[in-house]
């Protein structure tokens, strides 16, 4: 355990640069004291570990010197082979450039742990986009990720689904998030933080303005509680069906899975039947009516009477269509 702990002092000054006794003490969960314990330590190894008197002051590495990787678990060499995804790094732009990390990540490791990397490697293979649809096209994404990384404005014009359709927006670009393949971007606009899908940027150019994105701001924090809310908003209302075992059996292949989790909840037989009766959240009468002819006549639609009548209307439609009638 302390040696493992000497090995996180020694990266933390790595890659953080300056910190006081206390910051390594809060980092690492130990007392002020065991910091101090460890970090002579690391100097009476030969560390070149000096510290910085004064306000402002702390312990830092000698410029330039840098630990090689040679302390890596088998876990910890796995985990970092998978956090690069290949198919991202070519969207950014970075293709090459995750390569070639991922060689010299491969080259820094001792022989061992670089055949148990290739081994994992070679078995796994991550293909984010869904199924039954092409990848999105997002020329401007490249462009977003400086925006991004060097804290730039932007200038977009956006294709969003209400009229008017093509809007222009300055925006303060936050992050980028990857969902089922598709890219968003998560930026401060006039109006507060808003999300926007990078397919649908029509054109975009970086400004000069600069701006510093709030400290306080968490990415991951903030797209789920983006989720949360999309889920209350996207749903407005409710219907009762009824299905069949085929079609409880065929609901998670063609419905979404807050749909099927509703039916799992609600669900109670139909006396005399196979069938079971359950109320399902919907988006509205014209989407639900889509999704439930998924399923054909495994499905009934019990109420709203709207939903019940654009369902019939919709087959009798259908089966003019097909002479049937």
């Amino acid at each position: 355990m302390s040696a493992s702990r000497l090995l996180s002092v020694l990266l933390l000054l790595q890659s953080r640069g300056r910190l006081s006794a206390r910051a390594i003490a809060d980092e690492l969960g130990v007392s002020v004291r065991t910091a101090y314990r460890d970090l002579a330590r690391l100097q009476a190894a030969g560390i070149p570990v000096y510290a910085e008197p004064g306000p402002g002051g702390g312990y830092q590495l000698l410029d330039g010197y840098r630990t090689r990787l040679t302390g890596m678990s088998e876990g910890e060499a796995r985990a970092l082979l998978f956090a690069g995804l290949p198919g991202a790094a070519a969207d950014l732009g970075l293709a090459a450039e995750a390569m070639a990390a991922r060689l010299k990540l491969l080259a820094a490791l001792p022989n061992g742990l670089r055949e148990e990397a290739a081994r994992a490697a070679a078995v796994f293979h991550v293909d984010a986009p869904g199924w039954y649809r092409e990848p999105e096209q997002a020329p401007y994404l490249p462009l977003l990720v400086d925006a991004v990384l060097t804290g730039r404005t932007v200038d977009v014009r956006y294709r969003r689904w209400r009229a008017p359709q093509e809007v222009e927006h300055r925006l303060r670009p936050y992050g980028l998030v990857l969902k089922s393949g598709v890219w968003y971007l998560v930026a401060a606009a006039a109006r507060g933080i808003a999300t926007y899908r990078v397919a649908q940027v029509i054109h975009a150019t970086v400004g000069d303005e600069r701006f510093d994105r709030p400290q306080d701001f968490d990415l991951g924090a903030h797209w789920d509680a983006y989720l949360k809310d999309f889920q209350v908003r996207r749903y407005t209302g409710e219907a009762t069906i009824r299905l069949s075992p085929r079609g409880r059996r065929r609901l998670p292949d063609n419905l979404p899975p807050e749909v099927a989790q509703a039916v799992d909840s609600t669900a109670v037989a139909v006396p005399g039947t196979e069938w079971v009766e359950a109320v399902i959240p919907i988006e509205g009468v014209e989407h639900a009516c889509g999704e439930l002819l998924r399923l054909g006549g495994d499905v009934e639609v019990v109420g709203p009477m709207e939903l019940r009548r654009a369902m019939a209307a919709t087959v009798r439609m259908l089966a003019g269509t097909y002479d049937l009638l």
